[in-house]
């Protein structure tokens, strides 16, 4: 009898879908767009690919079903892991209902003996980003063994000719540092377990043949929309397919499902692309970019005042340095931390969002009015998860921490981490006094912007005698929503120490991430580089520090630093009334040119051409029309050559021709012996073919300098 096959097409992506008559659906392939095939030829590609021909003793695995088992003759990792009475139980599901539309296909299915129902969805959406949904529900009747889920994770096979695992590590102040292995044998696993993604997230695991590339090459990859404890996985079993797949991370007894209980795990995306990581992270972006919660306004240039005046705050200080920083073309003015009851260092009052009257005697109310007065938006630092022992919070509610009280109260003392701890949002009382706060604040002053910090891992938390990071991410993620519904308009950082929560799933809220708190332009080519793999540049939060890098020491041009923040949402975190006359000019000429170009820089296909030495940093943003062009270039060392090499500008049209000219608006970028031409002269019109396939003679720059060149077709 012929099986059913399910043929899903969208974005230049496909899937097919075996359905057979036992069992889960399968998947038999995911990546490139097959055509339309008909249901002879989608049967007929079922027997192309089948395992043996009857009666065949074959009895492992081959192909495996949406949520890969053991009996199945899986030997790889488990799709999902339940128990039952405290052991392992082994699901048999029994198909109830599928059906598929709109380049979607959902599955229903059940299992008798535990009567926990199966939802699964598979669905490409914009962009060709593959979106998986898996749920679990006991549907068992009053006094029915309760299930203990131990995993759920969603998985597609990629195929066996990807040779290479591309993964992500990285620590404070350096995020998102790119780790290519050759593909490892077996199940490989890597797992966060920080109750946040942290400064060393996986962020994707990307397969791919050969080496991956920026410009070309095929690559499928998996992220994980989630902000806590997660699994990525890959499975190169020698008798399967290899499998590819993340999910939630929960700890023994987190997540037990009694009669009528629901468990929704964390949405997981799958990327696949023919033009290379370049084209990886274009399908992501067009995927953000459609979403109807994706920032539509002009991103505001910004002043943070974090590196400016840390706990130092001086109120008639402060409304000047708003002042200046209009003068110069800022339009959003960030309070950080330091303006809450008895905040003079990190140690204490976390938890009393109340204004130290103290400091702003005349409270909050008078800065937010000059800054709003001066036609910027007013934005405030909070870090609304976590508490100070020494705050009026922690001695009134010690039971609201986030920790093992049993082990406190034996008196083995909860681990503090930079000096504070962890509030249990999922505690009603907790949750309801933090909104409230901040919600009064946000109404009072008129806040525009909340730069939302977490700056510590969670250590041995509970909730209600159980492991509670599931149940804290989901009340942060309500917490964010519920501000933002209240306040229409409200826009929310995602800030982790740094990028240590940057992910899809905090990005559905939130409309930015800070992405390092490292301003040392040398380390955030590379942080902000990789970050745009998953989030396009509007979104990712890129600042101008000061002269000397506070968190490496190094030293670098204005010029180099501008143009290292015109790669995300531009700003500054420095205190520019110590700025002379000349840099003042400076960064008021920078705000008119990053108000110039970024319509363009956050709509544009993102670029890297190739460059062999290792010294050069090349960031193209390419309109969609290919009508015009920005590429910011910039050394990270010295270059190896004397004679440096060509830049190839991609992305252009090869049958246009386009003016491309050298911004000076940042300052000269310097250099030694060899010096151009056009460069010299600023400018230069070629034809596209010219410009994408010979390229333009690159100055030699010393280290640590940038330009920007931006190409008009004319």
């Amino acid at each position: 009898m012929t099986r059913p096959f399910v043929q899903l097409r969208a974005h230049g992506v496909g899937i097919v879908i075996d359905t057979p008559d036992g069992g889960l659906p399968r998947v038999l392939h995911w990546g490139e767009d097959l055509g339309a095939l008909s249901d002879a030829d989608l049967e007929a590609l079922g027997r192309g690919v089948s395992r043996q021909t009857a009666p065949g003793t074959l009895d492992a695995a081959w192909h495996l079903s949406l949520s890969p088992q053991e009996s199945e003759g899986w030997t790889g990792r488990p799709g999902m892991q339940l128990r039952r009475d405290g052991v392992l139980h082994h699901p048999r599901w029994v198909e109830s209902a599928s059906h598929a539309e709109n380049a979607a296909f959902v599955l229903t299915a059940r299992d008798e003996a535990s009567a926990l129902v199966l939802e699964i969805r598979i669905a490409i959406e914009a962009g060709g980003v593959v979106w998986t949904d898996a749920a679990l529900r006991h549907d068992g009747g009053p006094g029915a063994p309760a299930v203990e889920v131990e995993w759920l994770e969603s998985t597609l096979p990629v195929p066996s000719t990807t040779s290479n695992l591309t993964t992500f590590d990285g620590r404070w102040s350096r995020e998102k540092r790119p780790v290519t292995i050759g593909m490892p044998p077996g199940s490989t696993a890597r797992q966060t377990r920080r109750g946040r993604g942290g400064h060393d997230h996986p962020m994707m695991f990307i397969a791919s043949e050969g080496e991956p590339r920026w410009g070309d090459g095929r690559v499928w990859g998996v992220h994980l929309a989630w902000s806590s404890d997660s699994t990525y996985r890959i499975d190169r079993v020698s008798d399967a397919v290899t499998v590819l797949g993340a999910g939630e991370l929960l700890r023994p007894g987190e997540l037990v499902l009694e009669p009528g209980d629901e468990y929704a795990a964390p949405r997981a995306a799958f990327v696949f692309s023919e033009e290379g990581l370049d084209g990886l992270s274009g399908r992501v972006h067009r995927w953000l970019r459609a979403r109807d919660v994706h920032p539509r306004t002009a991103r505001p240039l910004t002043l943070n005042t974090w590196e400016a005046v840390y706990f130092d705050h001086r109120p008639a200080e402060l409304i000047a340095l708003a002042e200046l920083a209009a003068s110069a073309g800022i339009e959003r003015f960030v309070l950080d931390d330091g303006w809450f009851l008895g905040r003079r260092d990190d140690t204490t009052s976390l938890g009393d969002w109340v204004i130290d009257r103290s400091v702003w005697p005349d409270g909050l109310a008078p800065l937010a009015e000059r800054v709003h007065g001066l036609g910027m938006e007013f934005g405030l630092w909070f870090e609304p998860e976590m508490v100070s022992l020494d705050s009026d919070l922690a001695r009134a509610h010690p039971e609201w921490l986030l920790h093992n009280r049993a082990h406190v109260e034996a008196g083995d003392p909860a681990l503090s981490w930079r000096s504070q701890y962890v509030l249990d949002l999922a505690d009603a009382g907790a949750y309801a006094h933090v909104l409230g706060q901040i919600d009064a604040l946000v109404a009072e002053l008129g806040i525009d912007f909340i730069k939302w910090d977490h700056n510590r891992d969670l250590v041995e938390s509970v909730h209600d005698r159980r492991p509670g990071l599931h149940a804290q991410m989901l009340a942060v993620y309500t917490l964010m929503a519920e501000l933002k519904s209240r306040h229409p308009g409200l826009e929310i950082e995602s800030c982790s120490s740094g990028g240590a929560r940057t992910d899809l799933g905090v990005m559905a809220i939130c409309d930015r991430v800070w992405a390092s708190d490292s301003n040392d332009p040398v380390e955030r080519q590379d942080i902000q580089r990789w970050t745009g793999l998953l989030l396009p540049p509007e979104l990712v939060g890129a600042h101008v520090g000061p002269t000397e890098s506070h968190s490496s020491g190094r030293t670098t041009d204005l010029s180099y630093r501008m143009a290292t923040s015109l790669m995300g949402s531009a700003g500054f975190e420095w205190d520019i009334s110590g700025c002379d006359d000349a840099e003042l000019a400076t960064i008021t000429s920078f705000a008119g040119l990053y108000k110039e170009l970024r319509p363009l820089l956050h709509s544009a296909r993102v670029v890297h051409p190739d460059i062999r030495d290792a010294a050069w940093r090349v960031t193209g943003y390419v309109a969609d029309d290919s009508a015009a062009a920005v590429y910011i270039v910039a050394t990270v060392a010295a270059h190896e050559d004397a004679r440096v090499e060509r830049l190839r500008l991609g992305g252009l049209d090869a049958e246009r021709r386009y003016r491309v000219r050298v911004r000076r608006e940042i300052g000269e970028a310097r250099g030694s012996w060899i010096v151009p031409e056009w460069f010299s002269a600023g400018e230069i019109t070629l034809p596209g073919s010219a410009l994408a396939r010979v390229g333009l003679q690159l100055p030699a720059l010393w280290p640590m300098q940038a330009f920007v060149l931006h190409a008009t077709a004319v």
